[in-house]
């Protein structure tokens, strides 16, 4: 399994006979390298979607016109996607499991919110989510733009990830204090790997204070498209 970084929430996993994509922001993004586009989303099959904020979906229907591959993500909102754009989607909901390939993907709840902005104001996007994805014996935990939850004690019970890719950023979501809080309290991890910090100044910047906290994980600094082995 490979879980490679493309900046602020979005990653590449290469996992079982697939190839997914979540949130993807490539166009604008600061931390990527645009020239470098063609190898962050070749060879993809799917591209998962947590919620409508441009900062994870601002790229993702994009790709799966260009590859001709599904978008995955709530139901309301792939429905919309579907109806506007005429891509592939597959739209399911919160405690539903689709199977990409031989991979298994849950969507899970997440707390934050999912609108796109208009000249009119924001209108609603379905809501967020998080995913738990299981093959190759293990489940990752991708918990999108989400605060600490109770739902979590569930999510451990119900799935027992191995991987938590936590968003750890403050002001839009927990922070990395909040996130090594989740971490402990309700999951028993082996690795996590923070992402949604250290993209713009307004977001933490450093992993340190999750390191600190969560000693029994291997918590992992991720770099940009390079590939986290496991």
């Amino acid at each position: 399994m490979k879980i490679i970084p493309l900046g602020h929430s979005g990653f590449r996993i290469e996992i079982e006979d697939q190839i997914l994509l979540i949130d993807p922001w490539l166009t604008g993004c600061p931390v990527f390298p645009e020239e470098r586009r063609a190898e962050a989303i070749t060879g993809a099959t799917h591209v998962l979607v947590s919620h409508a904020h441009a900062d994870h979906c601002g790229d993702a229907f994009k790709i799966a016109e260009e590859l001709d591959i599904p978008a995955v993500g709530i139901y309301d909102h792939m429905g919309y996607v579907e109806e506007t754009l005429g891509i592939k989607i597959i739209g399911f909901n919160k405690g539903g499991t689709v199977k990409l390939g031989q991979v298994a993907v849950t969507m899970v709840t997440a707390a934050h919110s999912s609108t796109y902005r208009t000249e009119n104001g924001p209108i609603y996007a379905g809501t967020e989510s998080g995913f738990m994805i299981a093959g190759e014996g293990k489940v990752i935990y991708f918990s999108g733009d989400t605060d600490v939850m109770m739902d979590m004690e569930l999510f451990e019970a119900l799935h027992q990830p191995d991987i938590g890719i936590l968003s750890a950023g403050g002001h839009f979501t927990m922070d990395m204090t909040r996130a090594a809080y989740a971490a402990k309290r309700f999951f028993n991890f082996s690795t996590i790997i923070p992402c949604h910090y250290n993209t713009f100044p307004l977001l933490e910047q450093s992993v340190q204070p999750m390191i600190d906290a969560v000693p029994n994980a291997r918590v992992i600094e991720p770099e940009v498209l390079v590939p986290i082995e496991l």
